[in-house]
């Protein structure tokens, strides 16, 4: 079978996006970041856009994720480009199917293609639902794959159809992904259903909650976890409903509590500076309700952190 050409597959970002000062002592990733065919294979990191937010609306949630991957990068195109060079790549949007599930087939199809050319892949949602093809994605890739859900909810919901609640289910209940490899991270369980709690410490899902992550801070919470010897990739997935509703506003379920800005960030740095990172992802962005653009600005500023970190690595997979 013919492997998948990534640009029949997607539809370009808006040029008005890459945002440029015409300052060569202020020069914007906007400035820096690639979009010609030409350029591709030379990019070891690419951004890749799902906009849709059907799973929010199948989850009854309040749908405006679909515009998040424009406003996403608008923020992140307006940030200085750091001094060690990142060669970094914008394929756009993934081309949407007529139901969700098939969107998340293509997406699946399109991010192992990425996977399978060496690419580290930056994927901008979107609802949480767009985890279980990205995941599914890196396990089918690398088999052995360690994931992180950084979130409030565990979303492992019981559902009959696919929905931003369901993905880690869906790739628990499919052996995608093992329990002792997956960790939840900044869950708050007052905000999730007991029964759902259950399910995940039967099956030893490692959860840190909020309360133990404000405790114990990001670092230390993370050290176990990525001492693992076992694990061939990493799966990051931000869901930006996990920061309280001061730092990030437009989410889809928004929260009083919840991680600051500062860890959520320091969580992106720790991704990008670990070498076994495959994937990492942001979603529940909502533009609709929004404030200044806070709560795009915020995961630009997740992604800057991890792209800064791999860089000062050499940027090797």
């Amino acid at each position: 079978m013919a492997a998948l050409d990534p640009f029949a597959a997607t539809v370009r970002p808006d040029e008005a996006l890459f945002y440029s000062r015409n300052d060569v002592n202020d020069v914007r990733l906007g400035e820096t970041v690639q979009r010609r065919r030409e350029h591709f294979s030379s990019c070891p990191v690419v951004i890749l856009g799902c906009p849709q937010d059907e799973g929010v609306a199948r989850n009854g949630g309040r749908v405006g994720a679909k515009a998040a991957p424009t406003e996403i990068r608008r923020a992140l195109y307006r940030l200085p480009s750091p001094s060690n060079p990142i060669r970094l790549f914008d394929l756009g949007d993934l081309v949407l199917r007529p139901t969700l599930e098939e969107t998340h087939d293509a997406q699946t199809e399109l991010v192992r293609q990425l996977l399978k050319e060496g690419k580290t892949v930056l994927s901008l949602g979107g609802g949480n639902d767009v985890a279980y093809p990205d995941c599914k994605a890196v396990a089918l890739e690398f088999g052995r794959v360690g994931a992180f859900n950084i979130d409030a909810h565990l979303d492992v919901r019981a559902d009959a159809r696919a929905n931003s609640g369901t993905p880690y289910r869906q790739l628990l209940e499919e052996k995608l992904l093992a329990p002792e490899r997956f960790h939840e991270i900044g869950i708050q369980p007052l905000l999730n259903s007991p029964r759902y709690l259950e399910y995940v410490r039967e099956r030893g899902v490692s959860v840190t909650p909020l309360a133990e992550v404000q405790t114990r801070g990001v670092d230390d919470v993370l050290h176990g976890p990525l001492s693992a010897t076992a694990v061939q990739a990493l799966f990051w997935g931000f869901d930006l409903d996990s920061v309280r509703a001061a730092d990030a506003p437009g989410v889809s379920a928004p929260s009083p509590a919840g991680l600051s800005a500062e860890q959520i960030c320091r969580i992106g740095a720790i991704a990008g500076g670990d070498s076994r990172t495959r994937l990492i992802e942001i979603s529940e962005v909502n533009p609709t309700y929004d404030v200044d653009g806070r709560t795009a600005k915020l995961a630009a500023l997740i992604l800057m952190n991890a792209l800064v970190e791999r860089a000062a690595r050499g940027g090797t997979p």
